[in-house]
Formats: structure tokens, C-alpha cells, sequence
């Protein structure tokens, strides 16, 4: 549903695997020249001595300024697929999200297998989903204190070594239960560290400019990815029970090879001065303090929330709704796959959207479209039709994210970034759950079709939300290129004006301090 430049600087630590200490990077030297706006937009991508996304060497003054990986004055920059860095990131992330599509299957087949009970099916994938979330906020601030290769390279391989150990011991035969749900929930408590890294990486590795594209690519890589890992899953376990595992295993190790291939310090940078660290309790309270200083991060967070609830409810529901409507297990198959050839639809659409009607109408547009797909779906009578739904409803649901999150990568500073989303990603994934837990208990009181038309009531009010809540969305107003950074949280005195209105202005409203004192705000 992932903020004016920081102060110079020193160069990042080295130690660890390549580096010593994935969304920011600091920016350092002269301000670009303030008569031409593209060059300005163009600041804030290359930390100092940093090489610019895809290689090559700073010069002129991509090397004095915070140009880094931006085009020379005037032109485009280089497409992202001339980019190695991000290339590396790109086809690593994509062969491990393939892996876990294919374990994500396997698992409840070999539970079902195992031991004849959906309830330990339902068991294993929850341990999973809660060993993400117990590390995702610790993960976000030891993103901003450690180095970020040394992280991901470590977290990806105790994630191999999980899943190898899974395969070996289904090789053997007779695997022990509780020994699968402890490996289960090892896999997830790195899987949450290596996601806590993410979106710091993806800053460091592209520019700001070139965010939203990215973000696109990555969603419909993703979307791909999940309509190849479901069939090859089950192929795989009638191979072997256990070659699924060790797919994923092996899946792993190409994010390890691919961020030590990376050529860009992906940070943290060292604190300026040599100055001691606060403790990482500490810098967990200012990654949240610098989203509540920003009234657009506090309204999308909320939001987003709820959005997320919201959509996981009518991912539970449409299932049901095809089973109502005498669909089997092959309807439900082609419903999934229409959902996942709009999500592709929608990440393709997306950066050129957002570049000719503006992040706001695309965001307006994508919610209320979204929200109109699931009043349509209660009232289609057929099982292929409800999955045409679904396809319009994930075309839109992809530019609502690369919105959000484009924006929030171009306003959290680089010390910030890893804090920042790993607290978003905590709160959406805190409250998820409630969505097909009360989907079910609705549609099992009043019927699949009356408890989709329910939530698209809900949606309803999400999409009317964004007109009330303009002021704290006037930062979409700004082109993306040209939004400045927000400046790090101090402790006491008076805010700083918050560049989140056009111009940079502070909008009208309680200071940046008192920001969740007002309306309820969230990001999916």
C-alpha cells in the first residue's frame, strides 16, 4: 500500500561482506543551480563518492552536488534496464520471490499431507506471517545503524538454510511437525529483516526520479512471478515433496550473490563527526516521530491500513462468491489469474498515469474504480465474470501503491528510510488478518454476495477520504521529481515548515508535532 537534504556526511563504514556499515541515500555539496527546477528535482540520488546507479564515475557536478545517476541538465535519465545495480536487484528479488511463491504452496499441501489438518496447514503459514512481523520494526532500525549488504546477505542465507533443512528432513521421511513450524518461523523472522531492507536498497540503487518506474516493474515482476510460482509449486511436489523446499532454498541464495554484486554503498552512511548512535530503541521512536512530522505519511499509513484490511477481506470473499456461484477449484484458478494479469496491466499503466493526469487523480481515479469492482463483483453471475472483476479491481489496486510509496520514497531521508517503511509494513501487516477474519464471519452471516457489498461500502469511504483529506495530500500536487526531502526529526524546539504542500510551504493545520492529533491517516 514505501523529506529538505540531510547534512554532509561521512563516507559509510566498511566491514562486513563488501562494505562496513534498501530506499535513500545522503546528498551532500552545492544546492543545483535553484533557476533550473529539473536539476533540482534531480538532487538527492548519490551519497558522496558514490558511483551513479548502473556504474561509471561521478563527474562535474553529479560529483560535488546530489545529482548522483541523473542525467546531465536537460535530459532524460538512462532507462533503469541499462542499470546493473538495479538489474542485479531486480533478477535477484525476482528468482527468491519465485522460490517463496513455490514454498508458499508446498507448505499446506505437505501439512495436509503430513498430518490431514487444514487447521496445522493454516498453522505453519501464520508462524510465517508472524516471524515477519516480529523483526520487521527492529529490522527497519538496524537497516539505519548496520550495514544494509551485511543484512540482506545474512537474512537470505538463514532463509536458505531454513528451507534447506525443511527439504532434508521431508527427504527423510516422517518430518516432525514441531520441528517444521520452528523452521517455519525461523524462515519468517529473517524473511522480516531481509524485507526491512528493501526499500533502503531500492533508493540506493535508483534514482528518485525513476522511484515510480521501478516500483512498477518490481509490483508486475512480482505479479508474474506469483502466476508461475502456484502451478510450478504443485508440479514440483509431485517430483519430490521435499524439491519444492529446496527450489526455495536455493531461491535465496541469488539475492545473497546479487547484493554482493551490487557496486553502490547501500549504506548506512557513518552519523557526521563520528558522533555516537542513540540506542536502537531510540531510533525505532524517531522513525516514528519522523512519519507523524509529516501529515501525507500519517494519512496514507492509516489509510493504507485500511485499505489493506479491506482488500484482504474481498481476496477471502471472492473465493466464496465463485463457490456460490457453482465455480470449482479450476474456476478459481482462472478467476486468480485474470486478478494477477491486471496487477501486470496496472504496474505497466502506472508511471505513465502518474506522469500525465498527476499522482492525485491517478490516486482518486484507482480508488473509487477499485472500490466500484467490488460492488461489481456481488452481482455478476458467473464464476469467469466475477474473475474480469478482479481484473479491473488489480489493475487499480497496483498505481494506488506506486503512488504512495513512490511519494514516500522521495520525502523520507536516507537515516530514516529503513525505520520508516519497516513501521508501515508493521502496521499494515498488524491489522491484515482482521480483514478475512471478519469476511468470513460476515459471509457467513448474511451471505458472500451482501458481505462483499459491505466492504465495498467500506471502500467507498476510503475513496471519499481523499477529498477530505486534501490538505494532508497536497504533496501529490507537487510533480515527484520536485518534492523535497523532509528534514530529520530533532529533539524539542519548534518544527521545521514540512515541504509536504506545493511550493514547499507549510500547509494550514497543527504543527508538524501535533499531526496525529488531527484526522485518521495511513499506505498500502
Amino acid at each position: 500500500m514505501a523529506q529538505p537534504r540531510p547534512d554532509q556526511t561521512e563516507p559509510e563504514e566498511t566491514g562486513a561482506p563488501a562494505e562496513a556499515a534498501g530506499h535513500l541515500s545522503d546528498h551532500t555539496g552545492d544546492p543545483p543551480d535553484e533557476k533550473d527546477p529539473r536539476a533540482a528535482a534531480r538532487g538527492a540520488s548519490t551519497a558522496p563518492g558514490e558511483t551513479p546507479p548502473g556504474g561509471g564515475s561521478p563527474t562535474g557536478a553529479e560529483a560535488a552536488g546530489d545529482g548522483g545517476g541523473a542525467e546531465a541538465a536537460g535530459d532524460r535519465p538512462p532507462s533503469l534496464w541499462r542499470n546493473l545495480d538495479y538489474l542485479y536487484w531486480w533478477t535477484g528479488n525476482g528468482l527468491s520471490t519465485l522460490g517463496t511463491s513455490v514454498s508458499m504452496i508446498a507448505f499446506p499441501l505437505l501439512m495436509l499431507w503430513a498430518t490431514g489438518s487444514a487447521a496445522q496447514a493454516g498453522t505453519i503459514t501464520g508462524l510465517q506471517m508472524l516471524g515477519k512481523l516480529a523483526t520487521l520494526a527492529v529490522g527497519g532500525a538496524l537497516a539505519d545503524r548496520v550495514s544494509r549488504r551485511a543484512i540482506l546477505c545474512l537474512s537470505s542465507l538463514a532463509e536458505a538454510l531454513a528451507m534447506g533443512a525443511v527439504a532434508l528432513l521431508v527427504y527423510r521421511g516422517d518430518p516432525s511437525i514441531p520441528a517444521l513450524d520452528a523452521l517455519a518461523l525461523a524462515s519468517g523472522l529473517a524473511a522480516g529483516l531481509k524485507n526491512s531492507v528493501a526499500a533502503p536498497v531500492l533508493r540506493r540503487v535508483v534514482p528518485k526520479e525513476q522511484v515510480p518506474d521501478a516500483t512498477a516493474q518490481m509490483m508486475g515482476r512480482d505479479m508474474v512471478v506469483q502466476l508461475v510460482g502456484a502451478p510450478l509449486g504443485g508440479l514440483l511436489y509431485t517430483v519430490g515433496r521435499w524439491v519444492p523446499f529446496l527450489f526455495d532454498a536455493l531461491s535465496f541464495l541469488f539475492i545473497t550473490v546479487s547484493s554482493l554484486l551490487i557496486r553502490r554503498p547501500l549504506g548506512p552512511d557513518r552519523a557526521p563527526g563520528g558522533e555516537q548512535r542513540p540506542g536502537l530503541v531510540a531510533e525505532m521512536r524517531d522513525g516514528v516521530r519522523m512519519i507523524r512530522r509529516s501529515e501525507y505519511l500519517v494519512f496514507t499509513l492509516v489509510w493504507g491500513a485500511v485499505l489493506n484490511t479491506v482488500a484482504q477481506g474481498l481476496t477471502l470473499l471472492f473465493i466464496v462468491l465463485i463457490h456460490h456461484r457453482g465455480g470449482g477449484p479450476n474456476a478459481v484458478g482462472l478467476a486468480s489469474s485474470l486478478a494477477v494479469v491486471g496487477g501486470v496491466v496496472g504496474a505497466v499503466a502506472a508511471p505513465n498515469l502518474i506522469r500525465s493526469l498527476g499522482a492525485r487523480r491517478v490516486l482518486t481515479l484507482a480508488a473509487w474504480t477499485f472500490a466500484g469492482s467490488f460492488a461489481l463483483v456481488a452481482l455478476v453471475p458467473q464464476p469467469w465474470q466475477i474473475g474480469l472483476v478482479m481484473l479491473l479491481g488489480m489493475t487499480c489496486m497496483v498505481p494506488i501503491n506506486v503512488v504512495t510509496e513512490s511519494y514516500e520514497v522521495r520525502l523520507v531521508p536516507d537515516a530514516y528510510v529503513g525505520r520508516v517503511a519497516a513501521t508501515s509494513r508493521f502496521c499494515f501487516q498488524a491489522v491484515q488478518w482482521i480483514g478475512p477474519l471478519a469476511a468470513g464471519v460476515l459471509a457467513d452471516a448474511m451471505g458472500a454476495p451482501s458481505a462483499t457489498l459491505l466492504l465495498a461500502g467500506l471502500m467507498v469511504l476510503l475513496a471519499l477520504a481523499l477529498p477530505f483529506g486534501r490538505r494532508h495530500l497536497a504533496v501529490l500536487d507537487i510533480p515527484l521529481a520536485e518534492v523535497e526531502e523532509l528534514p530529520a526529526p530533532t529533539a524539542g524546539g519548534p518544527a521545521p515548515n514540512r515541504p509536504d504542500a506545493p511550493g514547499g510551504q507549510e500547509p494550514a493545520g497543527p504543527p508538524a508535532d501535533d499531526v496525529l492529533t488531527g484526522p485518521a491517516k495511513g499506505s498500502p
